[in-house]
C-alpha cells in the first residue's frame, strides 16, 4: 500500500516524522512517500500530486497554523482545498492540523502535535487495513491528541 505524507516547514514540530514512525511501528508492507512544502496552503496540491503522480492510496496532510487571524484564514482555505482534492481524486486525505493556540505552553503544544499525528496515523491504518475496527468506534466521541469526549 502506498501512503502519502504531506507536511510543511511552517510547522513547529515534525508531525510528518511522527506519523511515519507510527505507521511503520503498526503496519508492514507500506510504501510511504513524503512531500514537504513551505506552508499550509501548499498542502492541497501536494496531496493531489501524491495521489495522481505517486499513486498513493491515501494521504495524511499535516500542518500547524499559527495563532493570528490570517493564519486561521489560511488554514480554512487549505482545508477547503483538501476537501476539493479529495473530491477530484476520490481519495481520502486525512487533514491533521494543530493550531498553535490550542495550547499555551510549548511543551504541551509539542505533545499535542505528536499525539494528534500518531493517532491519525492509527486511524489511517484502521481505515485501510481494519475497517471493521473503525466501525466499532463509531459514535464513541474519540478525539485525536486530546482526551476522548465519550459517547452520549
Amino acid at each position: 500500500m502506498r501512503i502519502g505524507i504531506c507536511d510543511t516547514t511552517f510547522a513547529r514540530f515534525d508531525m510528518g516524522g511522527a506519523a511515519i514512525d507510527e505507521l511503520r511501528s503498526n503496519a508492514t508492507d507500506l510504501k510511504i512517500v513524503r512531500k514537504t512544502v513551505p506552508g499550509i496552503k501548499d498542502l492541497p496540491v501536494a496531496s493531489k500530486k501524491l495521489i495522481e503522480e505517486e499513486g498513493c492510496e491515501i494521504v495524511m496532510a499535516l500542518g500547524m497554523p499559527g495563532p493570528m487571524e490570517k493564519d486561521k484564514t489560511c488554514a480554512h482555505e487549505a482545508s477547503t482545498g483538501l476537501i476539493s482534492a479529495q473530491l477530484m481524486t476520490n481519495t481520502h486525505i486525512l487533514e491533521v492540523f494543530v493550531h498553535e493556540d490550542e495550547e499555551e505552553k510549548d511543551n504541551l503544544l509539542k505533545e499535542l502535535a505528536e499525539n494528534r499525528a500518531r493517532e491519525h496515523a492509527q486511524n489511517l491504518i484502521k481505515m485501510m487495513l481494519t475497517p471493521k475496527q473503525m466501525q466499532k468506534e463509531a459514535g464513541m466521541g474519540m478525539r485525536e491528541g486530546k482526551e476522548d469526549a465519550g459517547p452520549l
